[in-house]
């Protein structure tokens, strides 16, 4: 997701994509299209019908459901870890880790680099807040510039936390939930990783938790310096979100030769790298690999997220199909409101997605464990203006 900017092809809504002999595109124009036709190819006032999967896609599906080469282990604590965490953090961060499916090594380098594990004598650590706003061992805003993440009052009886949005939570089980108590910051803190991404995408998270790239590779240098051996947090969470990026190319059925084209130019652009604000050719964003998807034949969609996710038209849930778009309840500071995320659904719970700097683009589920919760599909072949410019609603 990226500001809005200009791209090449202006207001020109479709255009024929022909195949030649070598597999390669070449444009050609729509000169005129059947109203009966039209609707079928756009899938308006008639359903789009499509042939079973192809084993290769079940198979890329079951790879991915079954773990395909994911483990999901938490490492060993290095000496480092076991001579400078306290013990009973070693646990706490140990315990919320695998409750959350977070590495713990990653809690455990959040609490070095904000506090020491709560250690630094300073505002806001035991008690108050620092200038920021922000407080406890694991640093969440409790107001000022910060914001409110925890919730409610820094400490309040877990009684009364009924209706409170924020991640603070009783997680020590004593009653009351304490922004200072590492028995509850902690396990918020992994929920707080979770909500915003983890454990398939640790470094949009821990930018979510700071919005800064040195933050994020500190964190993740601690992290690695904690783990036992060869752990490496990136690249165990780049296994899991590529469990299928590698697989050869699959023979899709798409319910149309356009969708197949739309889908044909995601695909190829697998294993190219995702840069905020990038619109190609040599790396995209995720919402642009998405706009220059459908350019190919010709049609435009806004450029960020959320507009096209406002675009539409909506489709209900359990009714996509392939080339449609799915979009998730992710939204961060200074973006406009609404989804932060899409991919383009090329079928069996499968999509082509720009993921996050750690990944690139790549394949995978967009439902399932460690995924942000699906808001919903749109499909761009059925928008009002496409079906005008095809003399659809005259």
């Amino acid at each position: 997701m990226a500001p809005d900017t200009p791209h090449p092809l202006g207001s020109t809504l479709l255009r024929r994509i022909v195949r030649d002999d070598s597999g390669g595109v070449r444009g050609g124009c729509l000169l005129a299209v059947g109203a009966l036709a039209a609707l079928l190819l756009l899938g308006i006032g008639a359903p789009m019908m499509m042939g079973p999967p192809s084993p290769l896609v079940q198979l890329m599906a079951q790879s991915c459901e079954e773990g395909g080469g994911q483990d999901q282990d938490q490492p060993a604590p290095s000496v480092l870890a076991n001579g400078e965490i306290p013990s009973d953090y070693l646990e706490m961060y140990t315990e919320a880790g695998e409750e959350a499916g977070v590495p713990w090594n990653v809690l455990a380098a959040i609490g070095q680099r904000e506090t020491r594990h709560g250690t630094w004598d300073a505002e806001g650590v035991t008690s108050g807040a620092n200038p920021w706003g922000a407080a406890g061992p694991m640093q969440f805003g409790i107001g000022g510039a910060a914001g409110n993440t925890w919730g409610g009052e820094p400490e309040q009886p877990a009684s009364e936390r009924e209706g409170v949005n924020g991640f603070g939570i009783d997680g020590d089980g004593d009653g009351m939930v304490s922004v200072y108590d590492p028995g509850d910051a902690i396990p918020a803190a992994a929920d707080y990783l979770v909500a915003h991404g983890a454990p398939e995408n640790i470094r949009e998270a821990l930018f979510a938790y700071n919005h800064a790239n040195w933050y994020v590779n500190e964190v993740l240098e601690i992290a690695a310096a904690y783990a036992d051996g060869d752990f490496d947090v990136v690249e165990r969470e780049r296994q899991t979100a590529e469990c299928v990026v590698n697989v050869a190319e699959a023979s899709l059925e798409a319910p149309n030769e356009l969708v197949q084209t739309v889908i044909d130019f995601a695909m190829a652009q697998r294993g190219l790298p995702y840069v905020y604000g990038a619109t190609g050719p040599d790396a995209y964003d995720c919402s642009s690999l998405m706009m220059r998807a459908y350019e190919q034949v010709g049609v435009t969609i806004p450029r960020i997220s959320q507009d096209q996710w406002n675009f539409g038209p909506s489709i209900p849930i359990g009714q996509e199909q392939p080339g449609d778009l799915v979009f998730f309840d992710i939204s961060r500071a200074g973006e406009p409101p609404g989804p932060g995320h899409v991919g383009m659904v090329i079928g069996d719970n499968l999509m082509i997605e720009a993921r996050g700097r750690a990944y690139g683009i790549l394949t995978g589920p967009y439902q399932g464990e460690g995924r942000a919760q699906v808001l919903g599909f749109t499909r761009p072949l059925a928008h009002e203006q496409v079906r005008e410019q095809l003399g659809l609603d005259g």
